[in-house]
């Protein structure tokens, strides 16, 4: 069996059994993308694909584990020594930050691919120069085309032109 038939016969059984097995998907997912992987590299004798399959996707995912549960008794064993994160905002500050993000992207979209373009390379860090070369117009140009998308996108996100 090949490998996209071995894919198609046990892809969903096996994310299913391994999702039971962890409870985390993005393991899962990692966990089943390298075991087609290996697969694909070092198939298995004929008819013991599936088993093949299950075995090396729950080592995978029980080296995981053990990989998780090291680092969490390093990070144990280090007290005070550990950098802390910041704490997680709070549901309403991220409800609006999406809103924030939601009224850029939908401003940004209201303008020309051209002006889009000139202004997120900017915010890149990109010269005029790149930005002229990347756009296919002169240097003089990107400076109107920034400034024309800047003044569309303040009325629409409420900005003075100070805030831009």
């Amino acid at each position: 069996m090949d490998a996209a038939a071995a894919f198609r016969a046990h892809h969903r059984a096996l994310c299913r059994y391994l999702y039971r097995f962890t409870g985390d998907t993005e393991l899962v997912a990692d966990a089943v993308q390298e075991a087609f992987v290996r697969f694909m590299d070092r198939p298995p004798r004929a008819g013991s694909e599936r088993a093949w399959l299950f075995r090396v996707a729950t080592n995978l995912v029980r080296e995981a584990g053990r990989t998780r549960s090291r680092r969490w008794q390093i990070l144990l064993a280090a007290g005070d020594r550990v950098p802390i994160g910041d704490p997680p905002p709070h549901a309403d500050e991220e409800l609006e930050q999406a809103d924030r993000r939601r009224r850029v992207q939908e401003a940004l979209l209201d303008l020309s691919p051209r002006e889009r373009m000139a202004l997120l390379m900017r915010e890149e860090g990109f010269a005029q120069r790149e930005i002229a070369e990347a756009i296919g117009t002169t240097t003089g140009s990107v400076g109107t085309l920034i400034a024309r998308a800047l003044d569309k996108l303040a009325p629409r996100l409420g900005l003075d032109q100070e805030d831009l």
